[in-house]
């Protein structure tokens, strides 16, 4: 029989005090990783160690869990979309690097406790953790690839198990193995798995993700961003305290320069942070669903107060003007990139906090309110598709269709993002910049784009900007409201 060597940790133990909670779990979570660090730097070493029979002894280590138990049905604050369970049971969830996710946690498990008055159990879980994703932190340290180290990685450590790490809280297909019901909507696999993601795709770490996201398919969007956010470093009331560009480059004063990286990452992201986290973080998605359903599915894990797209797109009417904006109140979903996972026939609906908040923002840069902002903004459906060259096939399909959806602007992402905000619970919005109008021969060409480009990048930017800093004054139960929650949610937003 194979020995298990494990890390000593403390014994499970009830909280009343959200803080002390997370303090244990990021007991229980530091412990085990350094276990699992100091064990792969010694066999990678001194290779493993063989037991009398020939077997190969396996470390192991596993994730810190929530644990919650309530015998009554009290009714809550039914205003209240989340921090409270909806029936008597048990609820759990795995937790990975609670120092990253303290402030989320201890709101959560404080909302927890004070609505139901019982305690939480924290405790080690039964869930291993993979050495992938505890060496993660430690520069110092790479798993090899496979056949590398002169020994087979999976005889001695846990990896990471995509047959257990999947969207079906989301989804809404989970199904539980005993009478535990998840407390959280994702598990702790999961989360380290977009984590390693988001590094990846996008050069900087998720330590430096602000609450606020705008998306954008265009890179032209970031030298405005950091313009803007070079101007706030300027200013001691602004609130923000350092700008992040793609490759952990930060800086704090106006003046510093940002060093270029050899070779950008499919997701170049720059990050205006907030000491609180309430800053702003912008990520050039690039052009295509298959991009916005990748960011979304891994910037979730987050739990953002907000995200929403800034970016181009078809206008579809002959009323409309190169340069007029376009919020999106319904979607066409034609992207295909989500069917699997949220039916076709699921409506996305506009959110009123979010659609009020972008149409202030409109008001207040352009200048204009009441019936003459209909002169530079419409309201209605935009429609997302997946082929980027639509144009060149037969058109009396596709256009039948449009017209028939009263779309009134065209793109590859807006839909993806909006459905995926939709399916993961964070509010989204969607305002558009018309750049070109194909079904009236106005093609977005070279010449034409670049004097577009320059005349309304920055106007567009900073519409965003300010809806997104409407937004933050918002009460987080007023703008995480019911209207995203199913009919038997999880406790934890």
């Amino acid at each position: 029989m194979t020995t298990v060597k494990t890390p000593q940790l403390p014994a499970a133990e009830e909280f009343t005090d959200a803080a002390a909670a997370v303090a244990r779990l990021e007991l229980l979570y530091r412990e085990a990783t350094q276990f699992l660090c100091a064990e792969f730097s010694r066999i990678l070493s001194d290779g493993p160690a063989v037991g009398s029979t020939g077997t190969t002894h396996r470390i192991r280590a596993f994730y810190p869990e929530i644990r919650f138990t309530t015998s009554s049905f009290a009714q809550v604050d039914s205003r209240l979309s989340y921090g409270h369970v909806s029936a008597p049971g048990t609820y759990a969830t795995t937790v990975t690097r609670p120092d990253l996710f303290r402030h989320y946690l201890t709101q959560q498990i404080g909302l927890l406790i004070r609505n139901h008055g019982q305690p939480v159990t924290i405790a080690v879980s039964d869930t291993p953790i993979p050495v992938h994703f505890a060496v993660a932190a430690d520069p110092s340290l790479t798993v090899p690839q496979e056949g590398a180290a002169g020994f087979t990685l999976r005889d001695v450590f846990d990896v990471p198990d995509l047959s257990t790490t999947n969207d079906d809280i989301v989804n809404g297909t989970y199904k539980a193995t005993d009478d535990t019901g998840p407390l959280a909507l994702f598990t702790a696999q999961r989360v380290d798995y977009s984590l390693a993601r988001l590094a990846h795709y996008t050069a900087t770490d998720a330590s430096h993700f602000q609450n606020h996201v705008l998306f954008t398919n265009y890179q032209f969007y970031v030298a405005e961003f950091e313009a803007y956010a070079r101007a706030q470093l300027a200013d001691p009331a602004s609130g923000y305290s350092s700008f992040v560009s793609t490759g952990d480059h930060e800086i704090t004063e106006v003046e510093a320069e940002i060093p270029a990286i050899a070779k950008l990452p499919q997701m170049p992201t720059y990050h205006l942070k907030r000491e609180d986290g309430s800053g702003i973080t912008l990520v050039n998605i690039g052009v295509g669903p298959s991009n916005a359903k990748t960011a979304t599915d891994h910037i979730a894990v987050l739990r953002p107060h907000a995200w929403l797209m800034v970016g181009h797109c078809a206008g579809l009417r002959n009323t409309q003007t190169l340069g007029d904006f376009v919020l999106g109140h319904g979607y066409l979903r034609e992207d295909h990139v989500l069917d699997d996972d949220l039916p076709i026939w699921t409506p996305i609906p506009a959110l009123a906090e979010i659609q009020v908040a972008l149409e202030d923002a409109v008001a207040e840069v352009t200048e204009l309110e009441g019936y003459d902002l209909k002169r530079i903004m419409r309201t209605g459906t935009v429609a997302t598709i997946d082929n980027r060259n639509w144009e060149l096939r037969d058109q009396s399909g596709p256009v039948q269709r449009l017209s028939q959806s009263r779309a009134i602007a065209l793109d590859m992402e807006s839909a993806t993002i909006a459905a995926n905000g939709y399916r993961f619970r964070v509010p989204y919005g969607t305002l558009l910049c018309v750049s070109d109008k194909p079904l009236h021969g106005e093609l977005k060409l070279p010449g034409m784009a670049s004097e577009f480009y320059h005349t309304q990048v920055a106007r567009h930017l900073q519409i965003g900007i300010k809806a997104m800093e409407q937004l933050r004054g918002m009460p987080l139960e007023r703008l995480h409201s019911r209207k995203l929650r199913s009919f038997d949610e999880t406790a934890f937003l």
